[in-house]
């Protein structure tokens, strides 16, 4: 107490400038600090319920850690939030007391004690983070491993079938290659006896008179004539097809009016016997009334 009366001037009015700047405030910003004083007591009783939720999602979620860590992160994040609002709070009230750089001072260093906190939980999480990580990406590799491990038979089992396949493919290719170097003389000596042929005939047509040329033009009306009875025979074969398809089409088309007559028939003797059916029932209605008629005139007259 001695010491803060005999501050020196200057000190005094160093300390007195912001009280005064604080005490130019309108009313309405007093109120809305203090408002602000309780906004920030009741974000911390939220900060304190999330911290228990959080707890309590943690002991949930204790089977799914990608969840917990979701909550655990959330829950950091609005204490960080809290914080940051608490201090604005705090440096926004400073303004209003005396010793305004203690108060700053000491705001700032409570937001920053708990800053650390968070801090240090967050790497604390970062760290469990990082171990669920290299344990699940561990678990995925060894689960890999022993599929891999499993089916490793069936592997090496369609590994040799298709290295056998491969062998008897090979063996195939070497026999046909050998086979054809086998007939390869055969081959020659047709093709050498096929140009022989060729050159016979030539010398046949010379000893008959016929000219190069004029064997062309044999050969050339001979294939005319082929591709002539080819033509022909194709087309009687598609007028056939056209025949036959008419024959069928005619087949049907008698069949579905025989069954049209038919049921025409069976409408007809249908209708003829309602129709008979209704002039017995007038009949009977008729004989009917006029049995009533006589039955009336009968006891009118025996009563008179």
């Amino acid at each position: 107490m001695t010491a803060a009366l005999t501050m020196s001037a200057p000190a005094v009015a160093q300390s007195a400038a912001p009280l005064e700047a604080a005490s130019s405030l309108a009313p309405a910003a007093v109120a809305g600090a203090q408002a602000a004083s309780a906004a920030g007591a009741t974000s911390t009783k939220n900060a304190t319920g999330a911290d228990n939720a959080g707890n309590a999602a943690n002991a949930d979620n204790a089977a799914s850690p990608d969840s917990a860590f979701d909550a655990r992160q959330k829950v950091l994040d609005q204490r960080t939030e809290d914080n940051n609002y608490r201090y604005a709070v705090a440096e926004h009230d400073c303004y209003s007391k005396f010793f305004v750089n203690h108060c700053l001072d000491k705001a700032r260093d409570s937001m920053r004690s708990v800053q650390a906190d968070i801090r240090k939980e967050q790497l604390a999480l970062d760290g469990e983070q990082r171990v669920q990580r290299a344990r699940e990406r561990d678990e995925q590799a060894a689960l890999k491993r022993a599929q891999d491990e499993a089916s490793a038979p069936q592997r090496a089992a369609d590994d040799a079938r298709n290295a056998q396949a491969y062998e008897d493919k090979q063996r195939q290719h070497q026999l046909d290659q050998a086979q054809r170097a086998a007939e390869a003389p055969q081959r020659s000596a047709n093709a050498e006896a096929y140009q022989q042929k060729q050159q016979q005939h030539a010398l046949d047509q010379a000893q008959r008179g016929i000219s190069p040329s004029q064997a062309a033009a044999n050969s050339q009306a001979y294939d005319q004539k082929q591709a002539d009875f080819q033509r022909k025979l194709e087309q009687a074969r598609q007028q056939g097809a056209q025949k036959a398809q008419e024959r069928v089409e005619k087949q049907q088309s008698f069949e579905k009016k025989q069954a049209d007559a038919a049921q025409h028939k069976a409408d007809v003797e249908a209708r003829q016997k309602q129709a008979a059916e209704k002039a017995e029932q007038k009949r009977q209605d008729q004989l009917k009334q006029q049995q009533e008629l006589e039955e009336q005139q009968k006891q009118q007259q025996e009563q008179q």
